[in-house]
Formats: structure tokens, C-alpha cells, sequence
């Protein structure tokens, strides 16, 4: 049986792409509707199924501005399960910061400022979304994408029917720039030796092949590599059992150029030998 979903719901933090997401749907053949309240979702659905939709790629764009809407949107997905619809929910988030930043570029007030500020109408949003975000299939975090990378990793997430098992993407990033918010795992990479210390390798990163071989040259590199694929083959399995067909693997070091970008290109490349569609993006390379 295709672990394609049959249905998706895209939602998430106004300003963090909903629009851009639903237009990369569409650009796939989806059969995509926005704005639509919580309310009815199942009404959509039912409709679909009596035009041959259902069973192709359908699609709702659902924002906070519906009334009760983690409420409805809840009972709302409880509804499509129960009358056997495969059901996915993408959240998309981006940081206050950049949320702030994109407002103020369109110099439009957030849908839930009222007569307070930018950033009182994020807060209140994030509040509204907590359940929907801890409880959502697909976290992406839009902080550092324009509008073309986010289609990209929409299309790699949705753009086929026939990728064997999980979908993953694979992040390297710095400690000291943050954690990625939509990470599944994360793992650490700076009990390795920071390249950053050596003079010739300090202008590199880890994707030139010197930076490369001294990272994996180091003692314990290929014992980690070895004992997290086994990890990853377990937590594969579980993913599969649980119907996850995403998910994202962060690899951090300190700053995210040498360590963890080598680390995670290795980590991408042993999921691609056991068959995994896989993305790999490097979030802090070039940021020092």
C-alpha cells in the first residue's frame, strides 16, 4: 500500500509560507483549497471522493483566523481518520524575528495584532498553534528559505509517488546559531577535532575534500557513522509503524561549517545506500 497521503492539511505561523507551500502542491498536480475553516475539511474530502479525487493528491490550507481553530482543526482530523482518511498535517514555522522582518516588508498588521503590536499578534498565534505544531506530521522551518528553497523542499517531500520508504532530510548546523525547531534528531559532532584550528583548513568547510578526509580520519568518526545508521534503521522502522513518512536528522558542531557539514554529507549518503530518499541541506555554512 503508498504511504502517499491521500490528504494534507498545511498550516502553521502566518508569514511562514502557507501561499508559497500551496502553490508548490498545485505546481504537482494537487488539488489544492485555502482558507478553508477546520469545519470543513471532512465536506472537501466527501466531495473529493465523488469526483475521483481522493485517491489522487488533495490538499487544505487552514490559518488561525477560523475561530476555535485548534478545536475544530482537531476534531476536524479526528473525523477524516475515522472514516478512513489518511490524513498529514504540515506545519510550517519561522522564528519571531523573521516573522517580524516579513510583515514589515509587505507592511501588513499580523491577522491577530488587533490594536497591539507585531510581535503581541505572533505571540498570541503561537499560542493558538502550540497543540496543532506538537501534534503535526511535517515540521518545516522557513527562517531560512525564500520562497524557491521552500518549493524545493516541498517538491522533494511531495513530488513523487513512487520513493521507496522514509524521506528524510539531513540539516548540519552551529551550536551557537541555534538549534533547527524542526529537527527530529539531533546529534553532536563536536567531540571530533574543529578543523577551525588548523590554519589550511580553517577557510575550507566541509564539503571540500580536505576539511573531508581530516574529519573522518579522526578517531571515532566512522565508529559514530556506523552506530547511528544502526540507530537510524531502528528508528526508520518506528517511523513506518507510526505512518511518518518525514522526517529531518540536524548534525550540529560548533559553527556548522566543518564537523557537522562533512558529518551529514557521510549520514545523507549510508541512508541513500539502504534506499532512502534523501535531501541534505547545510543551514550556517557561510553565515561567520
Amino acid at each position: 500500500m503508498s504511504t502517499e497521503p491521500a490528504f494534507v492539511i498545511v498550516t502553521g505561523m502566518s508569514g511562514a509560507g502557507r501561499s508559497t507551500a500551496a502553490k508548490a502542491l498545485e505546481d504537482l498536480g494537487w488539488f489544492v483549497i485555502d482558507n478553508l475553516p477546520p469545519g470543513l475539511l471532512f465536506a472537501m474530502a466527501e466531495e473529493a471522493g465523488k469526483v475521483k479525487l481522493a485517491a489522487d493528491k488533495v490538499a487544505a490550507v487552514v490559518d488561525v483566523r477560523s475561530l476555535a481553530f485548534t478545536t475544530d482543526l482537531n476534531a476536524a482530523i479526528e473525523e477524516l481518520e475515522g472514516r478512513g482518511v489518511r490524513v498529514r498535517v504540515v506545519f510550517l514555522e519561522a522564528s519571531d524575528e523573521e516573522l517580524v522582518r516579513r510583515f514589515e516588508n509587505v507592511r501588513r498588521p499580523h491577522p491577530l495584532q488587533g490594536e497591539g503590536r507585531l510581535v503581541d499578534g505572533i505571540t498570541r498565534e503561537r499560542g493558538i498553534l502550540r497543540e496543532v505544531r506538537a501534534n503535526a506530521d511535517l515540521v518545516i522551518d522557513t527562517s531560512a528559505h525564500n520562497v524557491h528553497e521552500l518549493r524545493h523542499k516541498i517538491v522533494a517531500f511531495f513530488g513523487g509517488d513512487d520513493r521507496p520508504g522514509l524521506r528524510v532530510n539531513v540539516v548540519s548546523f552551529g551550536f551557537k546559531y541555534g538549534l533547527p525547531v524542526d529537527a527530529d534528531l539531533v546529534v553532536d559532532c563536536r567531540f571530533l577535532p574543529n578543523p577551525h584550528w588548523v590554519p589550511d583548513l580553517r577557510p575550507m568547510n566541509g564539503l571540500d575534500i580536505p576539511v573531508r578526509d581530516y574529519v573522518l580520519g579522526q578517531p571515532g568518526a566512522k565508529e559514530f557513522l556506523d552506530a547511528y545508521e544502526e540507530v537510524l534503521q531502528v528508528v526508520a522502522a518506528g517511523y513506518a509503524r507510526e505512518g511518518k513518512s518525514y522526517a529531518t536528522l540536524a548534525v550540529g558542531c560548533t559553527g556548522g561549517k566543518h564537523r557537522s557539514v562533512a558529518m551529514a554529507e557521510q549520514v545523507a549518503a549510508r541512508l541513500r545506500d539502504r534506499g532512502m530518499e534523501v535531501q541534505v541541506s547545510h543551514r550556517d555554512v557561510g553565515r561567520e
